[in-house]
């Protein structure tokens, strides 16, 4: 089928790339040339695990995108035009919609007749109503005069849809070929049969798997749900506020934990046995960071407050998440007394692993914090300093590309991105290296008996040696 993605962002490039892969014919539009001209070389911007491996294949198979900046050459050729461009935080909570806003006029100045409009965007309740107005905006552009000078209205019958994306990134491609869900929001019939259409070869898996990311064992037909857009622009936000209270939610246990003697990895395991509660999202730790999480709590916060609504559970997530930042910076000081002059390295910077993305990052924020307390500030990480140096120039950190290197000197190490690079460290010889002994886990991912025996004064999120 003929599919255009407006965006070459984290969401647009893996949905393109995830469609030419299954045999789509498909264009991506995108108004950074740069990026364009990239991409058509084949250098990809992003980091992402398995998406050059996929573009690579699309080349072989003839199914490669077209990568392009040309407006009218995108957008006239999809029967689905997917938007999938940023909606950022604005300082109030509210999403930032310039950028949903001139993509769907832009798209009813080119639009064919018969297209379905896709929100593949995280955009508010109620986006798909506006979305349509903008595109009949643009539509109306189209008018014409004739000899006589009567004006010509073009009418173009077309259709928006809800189709929110759930990828992780990291394991951005694996999300988009076996998802759990496919939820598909329409208010007319006909564009919910042409959605299931689309997907169809997704959601039967009738597709070969690629050796780079295998089909997992047993793995059924995806469940495609059928709803209105409305519906379906709500089960976004819902899903990942949800997610995020549960993180929240094994913080704060973590905390009483720290309280009352207990460990928290226990704990959690212990109610993650309950089917009822699931061991997925219940790893306490320095809370959750990335476009995602923050981004969409406030804005459904937001939305509740437009009806006159208090989502306290919602405003408690974010604040308890903050929290644990600060949480770092107590537990350094409750240790080493007095931060100013210290060195202090942080072993991962990006807010997850297997990204190089920062925004939202705890190790941000925690750097800031000891750079105040006039630390000196170290820092490691696998593929994110480049972006890091790049968007945070006026953050005065020392960058590492060898952690041992680092760990020279260090009056303490912090335990920030849990990268599978760090899971196997000779914390021994780290030891020796270092001029003090306090290894704070950040992120719960070692043992805390382990590490103490070797001579650390070991310090975790709701656990002790």
């Amino acid at each position: 089928m003929k599919v255009s993605v407006i965006g070459t962002g984290y969401v647009g490039l893996v949905t393109a790339s995830c469609f030419a892969f299954l045999g789509h014919d498909v264009y991506c539009l995108d108004i950074n040339e740069e990026r364009i001209n990239s991409l058509n070389n084949g250098e990809i911007p992003i980091y992402e695990p398995g998406l050059d491996l996929l573009l690579q294949d699309c080349k072989k198979n003839n199914t490669f995108p077209k990568f392009t900046t040309n407006s009218q050459e995108a957008i006239s050729h999809g029967d689905f035009v997917f938007i999938a461009v940023g909606t950022p935080s604005l300082p109030n909570g509210e999403p930032n919609l310039t950028y949903l806003q001139s993509a769907a006029e832009t798209i009813g100045k080119f639009l064919k007749p018969g297209a379905v409009v896709v929100n593949k965007s995280t955009v508010p309740v109620g986006s798909g109503n506006w979305v349509s107005m903008l595109v009949e905006n643009g539509i109306a552009q189209r008018s014409s005069k004739d000899a006589s000078g009567v004006t010509t209205i073009e009418k173009v019958d077309f259709a928006v849809a809800s189709n929110p994306e759930f990828l992780r990134e990291g394991s951005a491609i694996s999300d988009s070929l076996y998802p759990d869900r496919i939820v598909l929001g329409a208010d007319k019939p006909e564009s919910l049969v042409k959605l299931k259409e689309l997907y169809r070869e997704l959601s039967e898996q009738k597709f070969k798997a690629p050796d780079y990311c295998p089909r997992p064992n047993d793995f059924p037909k995806v469940e495609v749900i059928g709803t209105d857009v409305t519906s379906a622009e709500m089960i976004k936000y819902s899903a990942n506020s949800f997610l995020a209270a549960k993180i929240s939610f094994a913080n704060q246990i973590a905390n009483i934990c720290d309280l009352v003697g207990a460990d928290v990895n226990e704990v959690m395991r212990g109610i993650g046995s309950d089917t009822r509660i699931g061991h997925k999202f219940l790893h306490a730790g320095i809370g959750w960071g990335g476009s995602c999480f923050g981004k969409d709590v406030d804005a459904l916060i937001s939305i509740a407050n437009d009806y006159g609504y208090n989502p306290s559970i919602l405003e408690s997530t974010k604040q308890v998440n903050y929290m644990q930042r600060e949480l770092v910076i107590k537990r350094l000081q409750e240790n080493l007394k007095i931060l100013k002059g210290k060195k202090i390295g942080l072993l991962g910077i990006a807010f997850k692993p297997n990204t190089d993305d920062l925004r939202d990052a705890p190790s941000l924020d925690i750097s800031r914090a000891l750079l105040k307390a006039g630390v000196q500030v170290r820092a490691c990480d696998p593929v994110a300093i480049p972006n890091c140096k790049k968007q945070n120039p006026d953050l005065n950190i020392e960058y590492f590309d060898d952690l041992y290197t680092m760990a020279e000197g260090l009056d303490a190490l912090i335990l920030v991105t849990e990268w599978e690079q760090f899971r196997n460290l000779d914390m021994k010889a780290i030891l020796k290296s270092m001029s003090g002994n306090l290894f704070l886990d950040g992120r719960n991912q070692y043992d805390p008996k382990s590490i103490a025996a070797l001579g650390f004064k070991y310090i975790g999120m709701g656990r002790q040696a």
